[in-house]
């Protein structure tokens, strides 16, 4: 048996010992590289982006509709809670492990999420990340870092952000942390 894990490292392909005889099956490399960490993190800022243009072009129920996507695309929350804590929360609302959550500070509009304004229908134009480190480990990749958002206006904010990444079983990288502050400030 310790031939059949040697190949699958070296093919990609996993052979199950059935009692019919043996079967081949397809597996995804699950290492997450740096580049696929910066592919997603770009693509994560444009859908922001992307968001905030539907809402000023078409009105929130696109917006929402858009949103909605981001979500089931960037997100994990297939997998199971996602560890999110978004920069604009306060108690009891303050972490949104569901789908539900996420979307409603993304874009309000929820009864169930008063509080929420929608930080996706701020009028943003751009994202900027800025990686302080980043931790590769397998299928997970953690990052820490600074990401500018500059609006409509060129105003610019900048949060503190943490991620991690998880490669699922298609291949495919999901959000499963996500963490934003507002930097420290001295009074």
């Amino acid at each position: 048996m310790r031939w059949i894990a040697k190949a699958a490292a070296v093919t990609g392909t996993v052979l199950l010992m059935t009692a019919g005889g043996v079967n081949a099956v397809e597996i995804h490399n699950g290492s997450i590289s740096e580049a696929e960490v910066l592919t997603t993190q770009k693509a994560w800022g444009d859908a922001l982006v992307a968001i905030s243009r539907e809402y000023d072009e078409k009105g929130v129920k696109p917006a929402q509709d858009l949103a909605e996507k981001v979500i089931d695309a960037a997100y994990g929350y297939q997998l199971g809670p996602v560890l999110f804590k978004p920069t604009l929360t306060q108690e009891p609302q303050t972490f949104r492990t569901d789908r539900e959550g996420a979307l409603s500070y993304f874009v309000g509009h929820n009864p169930k999420y008063p509080a929420d304004t929608g930080f996706a229908l701020k009028g943003w134009r751009e994202v900027e990340v800025k990686n302080a480190a980043i931790l590769l480990d397998g299928e997970y990749a953690t990052t820490l870092g600074k990401v500018s958002f500059t609006d409509k206006d060129g105003k610019v904010t900048t949060v503190d952000k943490s991620w991690t990444f998880k490669k699922d079983d298609e291949g495919t990288i999901r959000i499963v942390q996500h963490h934003s502050s507002l930097p420290y400030a001295t009074k």
